[in-house]
């Protein structure tokens, strides 16, 4: 998208040029005359609207072009409003740190761009509205860093900087803390009239967008919040998305992806969007389908009823007036009394998030993510000294897991600082795009999940660096190459061979063969380590042997790729291509067709072949396969630890498949003593844990290897059958 603010400084510079001079013989037209120039003298009101041009009160230069571009696309903005509150009532305080956003002498007072140290003056002019000069002068066109309010600096920015000053709110998550500590109250539930209420201010859209990284809402100790929200390129910055002159949204823009119609200025229809990258139920009513600020307004709603509930069991009755400062209010017989001090630390927490989300109209654009992760531990904070808690039990945190930049699959880097390249392909945003044009991959910046672009060469038509002409075209494989070296895929240009570049894990059965080679079987070896294949290999299980994605023990035979049934054979044909889940339930053909009686995801387990035996030898042949191979593997993990104290040097050895590096000793130290055979039994073990779906993907091929491999640790095999 054209860079509006220096395409428009451009022309200026131009035409200042053409009126300042030109060349020997040429004759250079002056600019037009004004026809009137607002004279400012005491006589007159000092807060009426000025034309963009003037500066100053005694009169005003005359401007570089004539008409002024943009000027009426300004004059009937939210900017030079100045019957509005934003600018009466800050007239009326007259205080120099309202001064920045809230008049142009402020704003260029603060950036130095009025001649003097950067910084707000207390004698500065508070009367002007926000005029052209307050985003165009020399200081803004060269700025490319914002410092917010909890002292965290942005920098490497571009015309963006302008706005994000003052969009910023003046309160983070960082304030809160520090009341908190100030009061130093014995616990969290001991009101005092010492906490007061650090207001974020209004329209805080950069905070929001920007989560986590700028700590602009409470976060809650020991989780994890999602970073600056990324929109697709040419819409991902305040300009890109808002008219800078009039502030509104370009509705025909949006409509390129999001196609399902607004009318012009509609921002009720706006609210109605949703994303194939949050099909989760963040308010847990049921409703998959409405439109994301839905979901954000109803757990608000959630918050500020939990938010009472506490204030009436643990403190004072409180109520919410959002017209009003200092918006929080004692609640006297029904009715708002004096401003509300009796905070909890809390309390004070979750009514902070409440005002954040309730003051940037426009959160579910900027970062519906951040904003439905701050009320929804501040409900779970609450509902921790609730007698009847609010119900959040099927309320969604988080995204589904490609879109869950909070977790750690994205997190990991950020103290890095890059995404190592042989991890970008599948955790980051750019990996799959480069490896698909390149063939490798180079270390990227950490991103916040997936995209559109990840996946899709283009977004509802409009293409995206190569010629693509059809809508949501993806980037597609004719095959990938699986860690083993095996090359196999579901057919040339097969969607969900995209799906296989990055589930197919990281190491193979090959992998183990290579590293115990050469080696007793049962001897301690100090050069070994554990071989993590990595997660949710479910590619590599499904084609079985012929990846060897599983250690397959010599002379065995074992189980190629599981074919299910036409329709139901490839990855995108049994999950939702975005929100991941199974499509259990769905209308038409799907899992209860033929598994009678299925209709939820959590019944898949118990789906089991017809007339199968008995393969973990407890005697149950009803149980689905799920739950053969659980059994079957509680029995291969006792094998092992049992093989592990009889064998010499070796020890205690436990699992914990939540932590790094997943195999300890009984004192919690990682696990060092490696024999081959406990080598190969743990990157099975593991293997399994880590694809959760197994017994769907090729349960055959599953219960095979844990059969040898039990049988080759010392099991009990009495009873089990191997298919």
């Amino acid at each position: 998208m054209t860079n509006r603010f220096i395409a428009v400084g451009i022309v200026l510079l131009a035409l200042a040029l053409l009126v300042g001079g030109g060349s020997a013989g040429e004759s250079v037209a002056a600019a037009p005359a004004i026809s009137s120039c607002m004279q400012q003298g005491p006589q007159q009101d000092p807060h009426v609207a000025f034309m963009p041009y003037q500066l100053n009160y005694n009169g005003c230069p005359a401007p570089v072009v004539w008409p002024v571009p943009f000027q009426q696309e300004w004059a009937t903005s939210p900017h030079n409003d100045a019957t509005s509150e934003a600018f009466s009532y800050a007239r009326l305080l007259n205080n120099p740190s309202c001064a920045k956003c809230h008049f142009t002498e402020g704003y260029l007072d603060f950036l130095g761009a009025d001649g003097t140290p950067p910084g707000v003056d207390s004698g500065v002019a508070q009367h002007s509205t926000i005029k052209c000069v307050a985003c165009h002068n020399d200081v803004t066109w060269h700025k490319t860093s914002v410092v917010f309010p909890s002292g965290v600096m942005i920098e490497d920015l571009g015309d963006e900087s302008r706005c994000m000053e003052c969009h910023q709110g003046r309160e983070s998550g960082v304030s809160v803390e520090t009341r908190i500590a100030t009061a130093a109250l014995p616990d969290d539930d001991t009101p005092s009239s010492q906490l007061s209420f650090p207001n974020i201010h209004y329209y805080a859209a950069a905070s929001t967008m920007y989560g986590s990284l700028v700590n602009g809402g409470y976060e809650y100790e020991g989780m994890s919040y999602d970073q600056k929200f990324s929109h697709v390129e040419d819409y991902d910055q305040c300009y890109e998305c808002h008219e800078p002159h009039t502030l509104q949204i370009d509705d025909a823009e949006c409509t390129v992806c999001h196609s399902d119609g607004m009318a012009a200025q509609n921002m009720a229809v706006h609210s109605d969007y949703r994303t194939p990258g949050s099909l989760g139920d963040y308010d847990g009513d049921g409703n998959f389908t409405e439109g994301i600020a839905h979901e954000v307004e109803a757990l608000a709603a959630m918050l500020l009823t939990a938010i009472e509930a506490y204030a009436e069991q643990h403190s004072q009755p409180i109520l919410y007036d959002e017209t009003s400062h200092p918006y929080w209010f004692l609640k006297v017989d029904g009715q708002k009394g004096g401003a509300y001090n009796a905070f909890t630390n809390r309390l004070l927490k979750a009514a902070y998030n409440y005002q954040v989300a309730h003051k940037d109209p426009g959160q579910y654009a900027h970062n519906a993510k951040y904003i439905i992760q701050l009320l929804h531990d501040s409900i779970a904070d609450l509902n921790t000294k609730l007698t009847t808690p609010v119900d959040i039990s099927k309320a969604w945190r988080d995204d589904p897991g490609h879109f869950a930049g909070s977790t750690e699959a994205f997190r990991h880097w950020d103290e890095e600082g890059e995404v190592p390249g042989g991890c970008a392909r599948c955790h980051s945003s750019e990996g799959l795009p480069m490896y698909h044009k390149e063939g490798v991959n180079i270390s990227v910046e950490p991103s916040n999940g997936f995209m559109c672009t990840t996946c899709h060469m283009n977004l509802g038509g409009a293409a995206l660096g190569a010629q693509a002409v059809d809508a949501w075209e993806l980037y597609l494989f004719d095959n990938a190459t699986f860690p083993s070296g095996d090359v196999v895929g579901f057919g040339n240009d097969a969607p969900a061979n995209t799906c296989l570049q990055c589930h197919q894990g990281r190491a193979s059965g090959q992998s183990v063969v290579t590293a115990i080679a050469g080696k007793g079987l049962d001897t301690v070896d100090t050069s070994l380590r554990f071989i993590n294949v990595h997660y949710f290999a479910a590619g590599a299980t499904l084609f079985g042997s012929a990846v060897n994605g599983l250690y397959e023990f010599e002379g065995k035979a074992y189980a190629g790729q599981f074919m299910h049934v036409d329709s139901f054979n490839e990855c995108t044909e049994c999950h939702s291509t975005h929100q991941l889940g199974v499509l259990v339930g769905t209308p038409g053909l799907n899992c209860g067709s033929c598994h009678a009686g299925i209709t939820t995801a959590e019944q898949l387990e118990d789906i089991r072949w017809f007339g199968r035996p008995d393969y973990d030898g407890d005697g149950n042949t009803t149980e689905g396969i799920a739950h053969e191979i659980e059994t079957m593997m509680d029995q291969f993990y006792a094998a092992m630890q049992a093989y592990a104290l009889a064998t010499p040097g070796v020890g205690a050895i436990v699992y914990n498949g939540s932590r790094y590096p997943y195999f300890f000793t009984d004192t919690g130290a990682s696990f060092r003593n490696w024999t081959p055979r406990l080598v190969r039994a743990a990157y099975i073990l593991q293997y399994v844990k880590k694809d959760p779906g197994q017994f769907a993907h090729n349960g055959k091929y599953v219960i095979q290897v844990l059969y040898d491999a039990m049988e080759d640790i010392g099991a009990d095999m009495t009873g089990k059958v191997r298919p």
